[in-house]
This record gives structure tokens, sequence and C-alpha cells, in this order.
């Protein structure tokens, strides 16, 4: 142990001086890109590498709130009308100007990219005309009053229309037209390994200390660890929880962490008569799906004993959860209430529900999409197995899973959700999915007409307050139907070369070099 410490401090000598003049951040992250296009699918990974390359007109900072990025500054005209003023003189990596039209071009392309597993039209629905005012300013119209705007085009990275009209999602993966007006410059990609960024020396903000950047993608969290250990990397994310205490008193790391906007959840097929992955308990097909039932679905979340799950199997890191919306998001329920561990109360629902015997079934998830993933679906299973719902767990890696569970393969499967508004949980995991973009991660086709009724209304409501009320009772019919299953708030930690780095947490999980500074400045 003694000589193998040894080793590890001589090699975080060693590559200290090199680094600091270079200055090189390396960072190994739990998950890779599955598109370079940052169009393609709202996915945590896949917006943390492309936030780095391109530029929103507003950007959702690390508290929650908004910060201008190519516009400078924003306000309500009336109900309908948003105006934005754009920061002048900036231009793509290639030299191309940005102009207002990349703005009606790039809108206008998100909800046609081919393929996507789960894309950003819900953010453009609204929007129905973008008006030219004059270089700096522009005008964005929206069918129905929008109080979320600014959230909206946060989450919309500018394109443009000389470089990427034509453009497929393969082009930007490739690098060619990987080409943004963001902070670093694309220099390279090896698929589910390693990305390669480059500072942009034009950059039209405050110029970013790290020359290179180099992500390397690995899954396995002992890989991780190890490499930060040997001085291999400068920042890993997805601390394993187990790691947490001891690299906290590793002289020479630092643990950065926050309690996030995230939630983990169960997602059940409650929409289809007959269900993927559901038998009886000697393997026969049920005449109809159990999941359909609202006392099925409350029996399960009375089975799952969160309070053990983050305290036994995350050690802590974490908090069990009652809703969709963590509890530092503002517009949350304000009337929900712990989801209590009742095996006893789980099985005599099932009973009611016509299922005394129970049934089995198999369960989705990823593995490596977030700290404990894997480990939390078998302490689920667990759980189930008790009320007499015999349950096998099956995990695939994040891309695969997700996939699959936009093609309905799955009877329940593991996911989280993050974002600083409930209003943005509702409205793309379970509000009812039409062609116009809403629920885009509704991937098992949850249809709620109450929840429907006051989500819409409000995300119309200009009045905050009312607006506030509105969502907060959504979410308390959502929860009342048991629609998902909340299991428990994440808390995301990273873990850094103390000398060599300081991380912002993001409470939304992002993982990249904007939030990545030299430690002492």
């Amino acid at each position: 142990m003694i000589r193998i410490a040894a080793i590890a401090a001589a090699a975080l000598l060693a590559a200290a001086p090199a680094h600091a003049q270079q200055r090189i951040l390396t960072i190994a992250a739990i998950t890779p890109p599955s598109q370079l296009d940052p169009h393609f699918h709202s996915s945590g990974q896949n917006n943390q590498a492309m936030e780095q390359i391109f530029d929103p007109l507003l950007l959702v900072g690390p508290d929650g709130t908004v910060e201008p990025r190519l516009a400078s500054a924003w306000r309500v005209i009336d109900d309908h009308t948003w105006e934005f003023t754009l920061r002048p003189n900036i231009r793509f990596h290639d030299g191309t100007p940005f102009t207002p039209d990349d703005i009606a071009f790039t809108y206008a392309r998100i909800p046609n990219v081919p393929n996507s597993p789960g894309g950003f039209a819900p953010y453009v629905r609204e929007i129905a005309g973008i008006d030219v005012i004059n270089p700096t300013t522009v005008r964005i119209r929206t069918a129905q009053p929008n109080p979320y705007l600014p959230y909206d085009v946060a989450r919309l990275m500018i394109l443009s229309k000389r470089i990427h009209e034509g453009a497929a999602t393969a082009d930007y993966t490739s690098g060619r037209v990987a080409i943004g007006t963001g902070a670093y410059r694309f220099a390279s990609y090896t698929r589910d390994q390693r990305l390669e960024l480059t500072r942009n020396e034009e950059f039209w903000g405050p110029k970013e200390p790290w020359e290179r950047v180099v992500t390397r993608y690995i899954g396995n969290a002992g890989a991780r660890v190890a490499a930060l250990i040997a001085g291999e990397v400068d920042v890993i994310d997805g601390v394993p929880v187990q790691d947490v205490a001891r690299l906290e008193a590793t002289p020479n790391i630092a643990v950065f962490g926050a309690l996030s906007h995230a939630t983990a959840y169960l997602f059940p097929d409650s929409a289809r008569d007959q269900a993927p992955f559901i038998t009886d308990r000697e393997g026969r097909p049920l005449d109809r799906n159990p999941l359909k039932d609202a006392r099925v679905r409350r029996a399960l979340a009375m089975a799952i004993n969160r309070p053990a799950i983050v305290d036994r199997l995350l050690l802590g890191q974490g908090a069990p959860a009652e809703q969709l919306s963590a509890p530092s998001v503002e517009d949350r329920s304000r009337n929900a209430r712990p989801i209590p561990f009742d095996p006893e109360g789980a099985r005599r629902l099932l009973a009611e529900a016509g299922y005394p015997n129970g049934f089995s079934m198999t369960i989705h998830g990823p593995r490596g999409f977030f700290a404990g993933d894997d480990a939390t679906l078998q302490a689920v299973a667990q759980n189930f197995a008790r009320i007499g719902v015999e349950t096998k767990v099956e995990v695939n890696i994040p891309s695969v899973h997700f996939s699959r569970a936009t093609n309905r393969d799955f009877a329940m499967f593991l996911s989280t959700y993050a974002a600083p508004l409930a209003a943005n949980a509702l409205r793309l995991v379970v509000l009812t999915r039409d062609r116009a973009g809403a629920g885009s991660f509704n991937r098992q086709h949850y249809s709620n007409p109450t929840l429907d009724r006051l989500t819409v209304e409000g995300l119309r409501t200009m009045d905050t307050p009312r607006r506030n009320a509105l969502i907060g009772q959504a979410v308390d019919v959502l929860m009342e139907d048991m629609g998902v299953i909340p299991l428990f708030y994440v808390r995301y930690n990273w873990a850094g070369i103390k000398n060599r780095v300081v991380v912002i947490p993001s409470p939304i999980g992002r993982t990249h070099a904007i939030l990545v500074k030299p430690a002492g400045g």
C-alpha cells in the first residue's frame, strides 16, 4: 500500500509541471455523447459536450438561473413577444459571422432532426415567428404566452445557416461541421472513447484557462478512480459513493459535490394492454398488463425502501424522493409527502388489484449513466420480490438502453431527469405525446388528461404565483396516479487533483471544461 501511494505521488509530481506549463485539462467522464449533433438528443451527456463548442442565446447557470450568452439582454414586450439583444461581432470558429438569420435557421431545424431519441422540439413548439429588428435585436413571437421562453432558448445551441445547412448528424460527429461560437473548438473525437478540444482564441467571452481539453470516457468506476489517483487525469465525475469518504481523506485530492436538480425514477408502462417482460409466476403471459392499474403502481412504489437505498447503497449520497422534481426546484409540489415503505400495505393493494400471488417482471436500466445505477436496480428488484413480484434486472450501456426505451421495449425502466423547473419535467417526461414535441421523453406514452390540462395552463400563465400553483397541482396529480415512481434525488460528485483544479458543481450534472478552473485562480 505504501509503495502504491509513493508511485501515485511521484506520478502526480512528475505530471504537475508539464500540466502547469501547457495548461492541458484531462477529464475522465462516466458516459460519452451518443452524437455531436447539438440537436440530436437532449441528454446530459450530449449537452455537456456541446456546451463547450456551441452557444445558445442564454444559458442556465450552475445556480439554476438564466445567464446571458449570445444574447446580452432580454425582456418581455407583451404576453406573446420577447426581445433579445445580441452581442455584436461574434464569429463561428471558421470565421463565419453570427447573424440573426442563424437563429431562425436553428429553430427551424430542431423539430426535423431524423431519428432523434429525445430531441429539443418542445422548446420551439410555441415559437410563431422571429422578427429581426436590426443586426443586434430580434423579437421572438409565441403562439401562446410562454413564461419559460428564456429557459427554452437556453437549451438550444445556435448553428450557422451558411455552415450547417444540409448537414446530417453524422457530419457533426465526424467533426466536419462541429463548428460553433463556443469557448472551445473541436479537435477530434473517437466514439465512446475520447473527445479533444482546443481553446477558441477568438472567443467572444472571457478567455478560458485551458489551452487543450481531453475528455476520456471511462465507464468503469474503479478505473476512473484509479486514473485520478495515478495522476493520469485531473478530474473525474460519477465518483462512486463508496469512494467519496476515501477520496476526501486523500491529501492531494478534493471532492466537489452538490445535491442536484436530478431525480432517479422508474417509468412503468401504464398505457398498453399487454406489456413486454411481464408474465405470471410460472412464466405464462398475462391477459392484461398489471401496470395499467394505479393500485399496482402504488404497491410497487410502497415496496421500495428508499431510506435504505440512500443510506446503505448510496452511503448518504442522495435523498429519498417523493416526487419527480428535486427540493431545489421552485415550482415543485408543496403538498407531496414521503412515499411510505409499507410491504404489507403493498401486498394488500396487489391482492385488491387481482394479483394476490404477484407476477413476474424484468426491469431495465442503464449501466454507467449515474453512480450506482445498476446497483439501484438490483435493490429495487429485491424490494419487489418481497411483495411477491419476482423481478429480474437487465442493464445496457446508456445509448442502447435509451434507444430501446424509446422503442417501447420495456415494461419498466430506470432513468433520471434533471431540470431547474418542475414544468419541464412535466411537459417532457409525462405530458401526453404529440407530433409538436410534447412528451418527448415520455417513452412509456403515459397519458393523464387532468395532468395535461393543469400543465398546459401553467405553461401559458405569465403570473408566477398562479403558474407555480398550477404546476404544483399537476405534480400532485402525477404522484396520486403514480405515473412515474420516484426513487431518490441524486447527489453529483466530482473529484480532482487538489493543487490543480477546482470544480464548480453543476446541479444538472454537467461535466466540462468551462466548469473546471485552475486551483489558485
